[in-house]
């Protein structure tokens, strides 16, 4: 694909329903969460950049830059998405989290097939809104700086607000987290 679009790995979450545990270094199959989100992601995309905040050499090991929120607080995945609008250097950011190791092969393609003439596009399933599964203009940088700066911290709200479109996937299963102990063991049996 070579329409200008750099994806984006949130992989800088706590980790609080895993002990604390950097989740996309967490085992799933034989190999880390991020592994595997990287395989299916980066073809999708030109560029490709990994969000954390801890283990940063662990992600560098993978090639691709990594970056950091501007902040030392914990602010979320919006911060994440800031950090990757910041480093991105194409018109599009698509961004994924880091352990949904089933994300769908055509992601990106549909959502850039259903964004239309909106700045900013969500996956939706059966399940209702994937609100981390966006693509998004680079240009929503500084709309996105003022919400952080205000005190959003809810990425469902942020869409709303910047006026989200939603693209419809069949396949629920594709998005789901493994964001649990035994939802890693359950998966990888």
């Amino acid at each position: 694909m070579a329409n200008g679009i750099t994806g984006l790995i949130l992989a800088g979450g706590a980790g609080r329903r895993v002990g604390g545990a950097d989740k996309g270094l967490l085992d799933y199959r034989g190999k880390p969460l991020v592994a595997h989100v990287i395989e299916r992601f980066a073809p999708q995309v030109d560029a490709l950049l990994i969000s954390a905040n801890r283990n940063l050499d662990a992600y560098l090991d993978y090639g691709y830059p990594v970056v950091t929120d501007a902040s030392a607080e914990r602010l979320g995945p919006l911060a994440g998405i800031a950090a990757g609008l910041r480093a991105c250097d194409t018109p599009w950011l698509v961004v994924c989290p880091c352990d949904c190791p089933q994300l769908p092969p055509d992601l990106v393609a549909r959502l850039m097939a259903g964004i239309g003439q909106a700045r900013l596009a969500i996956a939706s399933t059966s399940e209702g809104i994937q609100p981390t599964f966006m693509l998004c203009r680079r240009e929503l940088l500084p709309a996105l700086e003022k919400s952080l700066a205000a005190g959003e911290r809810k990425v469902r709200a942020w869409c709303r607000t910047e006026g989200a479109v939603e693209v419809r996937f069949a396949d629920a299963a594709a998005f789901r987290n493994l964001n649990t102990p035994d939802d890693l063991k359950l998966k990888s049996a």
